[in-house]
């Protein structure tokens, strides 16, 4: 059933009829990489859309960081067990909602991207982040098929922000080389410029922004800093963690038992009030693309330590190359252990990303990228 009504917000600016209307189909609207760089897209393209976001999930707790933009927040009931009777609603949803451009992000939505493949066939851009743990090392015979079929309509241009995502829809996926679009994420370089604190007194903070997720992996953060600051004078190391999710628990209990000076900060809508604290940034994740966190930090000025996952060693600048590093063994305690007892390192490797964002990944490129392929 299609709820229009559902008690959830809608936007209280009025549409237009020179609006484009865009359907964007989330596995989830809970805050993500994919969900924040919609909000993003959404106040950088201003009223030129109006957008249905339907959450395949029911949660739609994004839609508290968006203000007052004309977006509609449907509610779509149905059992995904029943795979016939579903797709039917897909259809109908479709053809009832009858949007200019339908957009599906990831493999949770999917489906819809296949409904649309033989009816109606409305134009359709399927962008795809990266995936969970279960395809963090390989990729699943079945859910290649199904993208291979799902995704080489006519109407269909599948976006990818990562070159390692765009080999593996072109030689995994076997895609068609017209329908594969290379797009990277872009941040807002103004918002997440501030003043540095590494001249500050204090503790040496190491710091990570990230959804407390087990692909994640900070875990192996809290290991690698443990073994560190062990070392160490008792008071010259903090590990600032800023997220929330599933594993918080998990993690502070960790750090009580490794005796790390670990703070948990929470969920935040305001990373830029984080960045500035951190001397280093700190990516630990076993399976990335291009992640978001990683490009505010450049654009912060901060050095990064980091695992060799997606795109990440692309994204930083060459300089700072050397400190990312194998997803398995003790590199990465290695690595920050190296860049925490070189000050001059960290300074030079922060003003190099810095530079790297402003140059290769400012939000206002992306956005109009964006709006050409809509277009």
């Amino acid at each position: 059933m299609l709820d229009v009504a559902a008690g959830l917000a809608v936007s209280n600016q009025p549409a237009t009829n020179q609006q484009k209307h865009l359907l964007h189909v989330f596995p989830t609207f809970a805050v993500g990489g994919s969900q924040m760089r919609f909000a993003q897209l959404v106040r950088l393209h201003g009223a030129r859309y109006r957008h249905t976001v339907l959450s395949l999930d029911g949660n739609y707790d994004m839609a508290g960081r968006l203000g007052a933009f004309p977006i509609t927040y449907p509610k779509l009931e149905f059992d995904k067990r029943k795979t016939l009777a579903s797709w039917r609603l897909f259809r109908r949803t479709l053809r009832d909602i009858k949007p200019d451009v339908l957009l599906t992000y990831n493999w949770g939505a999917v489906e819809w991207a296949l409904v649309n493949r033989f009816a109606p066939q409305i134009p359709h851009l399927h962008i795809e982040d990266g995936f969970g743990p279960e395809e963090a090392q390989r990729q699943l015979r079945r859910r290649v098929w199904t993208r291979r079929l799902a995704l080489t309509g006519r109407q269909t241009k599948v976006i990818l922000p990562s070159r390692n995502l765009e080999r593996i829809a072109r030689e995994i996926w076997s895609l068609p080389a017209g329908q594969v679009r290379y797009l990277p994420n872009g941040v807002d370089c103004a918002r997440f410029a501030a003043p540095s604190r590494r001249d500050a007194q204090g503790p040496l903070v190491i710091g990570t922004v990230a959804s407390l997720r087990k692909e994640k992996n900070i875990a192996r953060l809290i290991e690698a800093f443990s073994e560190v600051s062990s070392q160490r004078a008792a008071g010259s190391l903090e590990l600032l963690i800023v997220g929330g999710g599933g594993e918080r628990q998990a993690l502070e209990n960790l750090a009580r038992q490794r005796g790390a000076p670990v703070r948990f900060a929470g969920q935040t809508n305001e990373p830029e009030k984080f960045l500035p604290q951190m001397d280093i940034f700190a990516l630990s994740s076993d399976t990335e693309q291009m992640p978001l966190s990683l490009l505010e930090a450049m654009a912060a000025g901060l050095p990064v330590v980091a695992t060799a996952v997606g795109d990440v060693r692309q994204m930083v600048a060459a300089e700072n190359r050397d400190y990312v590093v194998p997803v398995k063994g003790d590199a990465f305690a290695s690595a920050l252990a190296r860049l925490i007892d070189d000050k001059d390192a960290r300074q030079a490797l922060g003003r190099a990303n810095e530079k790297k964002a402003r140059e290769s990944f400012d939000e206002n490129v992306m956005a109009a990228r964006y709006a050409e392929l809509i277009g």
